[in-house]
């Protein structure tokens, strides 16, 4: 498959985290991917705290990332969406989704990248044999959970993970599945997308991860983002 793999990174307010989490994902597929054989896209809504300035100076000083700046924050979906809609005008072979506050290790990119050899869309997953949620308090894990069980029964899928925000899509999946109109701006956007690869047809596998809390900084999980997700479930199941 021609070109090479891109990670999308959406920040808002993350400055305290971006430039350790860059150099992580730097040394990690440097070594595995050989230097200029991927790219790095910081998708930066306008934060207040400085993220897109250090942005564009890590992409100075680094030839693999990229900087795209978006003037409004309008919510997760739409940032990665603007993001996917950049690697496919690029060189993207693979995309690849993660947060910039590590709570998904960059360690795993190569193991997600190796299983889509293999397949479509891999996920990252929290609740496989093997997976592991840490540092989350009682409610949290009660959310993500709940909702990940909840989205599977209504949506009659065997994917034990559909909120997870750490995957790795195929060039083919996204070209396939009608980005532009997806509905979702916060954490339905990731049960919406796998939904929609499963529903075409594509081959969904999950890799089993650790998951941590953010090292530094506020999280942006509220009960309106969970709210979202509980309303736009069944209308996924009525439009398909």
């Amino acid at each position: 498959m021609p070109g090479v793999p891109w990670i999308v990174l959406p920040t808002f307010d993350e400055a305290e985290n971006l430039e350790s989490i860059t150099r992580a994902i730097l040394r990690v597929l440097r070594s595995t991917q050989g230097h200029d054989r991927f790219r790095l896209l910081v998708v930066d809504d306008s934060s207040p705290d400085g993220t897109g300035e250090i942005a564009d100076r890590l992409a100075a000083a680094e030839p693999e990332v990229r900087v795209l700046h978006r003037s409004t924050r309008e919510g997760l979906g739409p940032a990665y969406l603007a993001g996917f809609a950049e690697a496919l005008a690029g060189d993207a072979s693979h995309v690849i989704e993660m947060d910039a506050d590590f709570s998904h290790d960059p360690y795993d990119l190569p193991r997600l990248l190796r299983a889509a050899e293999t397949a479509d869309l891999v996920l990252g997953s929290r609740y496989v044999a093997g997976g592991v949620v840490a540092d989350w308090g009682l409610t949290r894990r009660i959310i993500s959970r709940g909702g990940s069980a909840y989205a599977q029964r209504v949506l009659g899928l065997g994917i034990h993970d559909l909120t997870g925000g750490f995957k790795c899509f195929r060039r083919e999946v996204l070209e396939a599945i009608d980005l532009p109109t997806s509905r979702s701006r916060g954490y339905a956007f990731q049960v919406e997308l796998t939904y929609r690869a499963v529903k075409a047809g594509f081959r969904v596998v999950e890799v089993p991860i650790v998951f941590r809390d953010r090292r530094l900084g506020r999280s942006k999980m509220s009960w309106r983002i969970a709210g979202e997700a509980m309303v736009l479930v069944p209308q996924l199941r009525r439009s398909s």
